[in-house]
């Protein structure tokens, strides 16, 4: 049982392996499509014409659709050195800062947890033409409030960078809060959908926590608000949340404030559709009970 285990393990990991590498014969066309797409965004931006900030997401390596969103904020704001430091990335390719990697030259600093997924993750880097003699760091750790600061600095990336982005499902307020070693310009982070617009409540810190998934509902992450009035206290305004509604996405308040300004709760949790409403209520009082701590 053991070896047919191992055996199914290797084959899902080859056939990520080489579906991503299918992938990669697109990456010019990408390249070009892209660089076209962030010259109109900033002719519209100049012509004052730009189009809603719920419209613009697309699927290219992130898992829904944040790598539209993230391209259309730079091509707006612009960047400054290109670096990117993700936590939680799974194998560094289906991930948030894997299109800016592989399609615009960024460079990155990813975290994981998992060995066995970045070990697929730095074999397709290393195949990738636009990435092979320069690929991201890909580093295994299990990261807490208490170790992210050091471990950052350690890898190399210090003071202001272009882009945080945390997908823990778990302690994200408390490891946010704890951050100083590093400015993004912008943060793309997870929230929990739970909680409506008024709610400021996240997971109480434990460095060992591990997401809790009840009838399909999580137990994981802090609320819209919470991470709204985080934001807030560091600096940073929330300028809004993708389709799938759990991706906010934060810009310092230095950085571009005429053209993309501060949205409210409401407005990005009013996207959700009927039955996204529906789920959440039904799935709510499964989670409701457990810990949470007003923040």
């Amino acid at each position: 049982m053991l070896k047919q285990t191992e055996r199914l393990i290797k084959a899902v990991a080859k056939e990520r392996f080489y579906r991503v590498l299918n992938s990669v014969k697109l990456i010019n066309t990408r390249q070009i499509d892209q660089l076209i797409l962030m010259n109109q965004y900033r002719q519209l931006a100049d012509a004052k014409a730009l189009p809603k900030f719920h419209e613009v997401g697309f699927h290219t390596y992130s898992q829904t659709d944040e790598d539209g969103f993230l391209l259309y904020i730079f091509s707006i704001i612009g960047t400054t050195n290109k670096k990117v430091v993700e936590v939680c990335c799974g194998d560094g390719v289906e991930c948030n800062a894997a299109n800016l990697i592989i399609n615009h030259g960024w460079k990155g600093l990813l975290f994981d947890g998992d060995a066995a997924q970045l070990k697929i993750g730095r074999k397709i880097y290393n195949f990738i033409k636009t990435t092979s003699n320069n690929p991201p760091q890909l580093v295994q750790a299990w990261i807490t409030a208490e170790n992210v600061n050091e471990l950052i600095v350690n890898h190399g990336f210090e003071g202001e960078i272009d882009l945080l982005s945390l997908d823990l499902d778990g302690i994200d307020y408390w490891l946010w809060k704890s951050l100083n070693c590093i400015k993004p310009r912008v943060v793309v982070l997870e929230y929990n959908t739970y909680w409506g617009a008024e709610k400021s409540v996240t997971v109480p810190y434990d460095s060992n926590f591990r997401a809790k998934v009840i009838n399909g509902a999580y137990y994981c992450g802090a609320s819209l608000r919470a991470f709204v009035n985080l934001g807030n206290k560091l600096g940073y305004r929330l300028v809004g949340s993708n389709t799938r509604q759990f991706n906010a996405f934060f810009i310092r308040n230095d950085v571009g404030i005429d053209i993309l300004p501060e949205v409210s709760v409401d407005s990005c949790l009013s996207l959700y559709d009927d039955c996204s409403k529906s789920l959440n209520q039904y799935n709510f009082p499964y989670i409701g009970e457990l810990p949470w701590e007003e923040v």
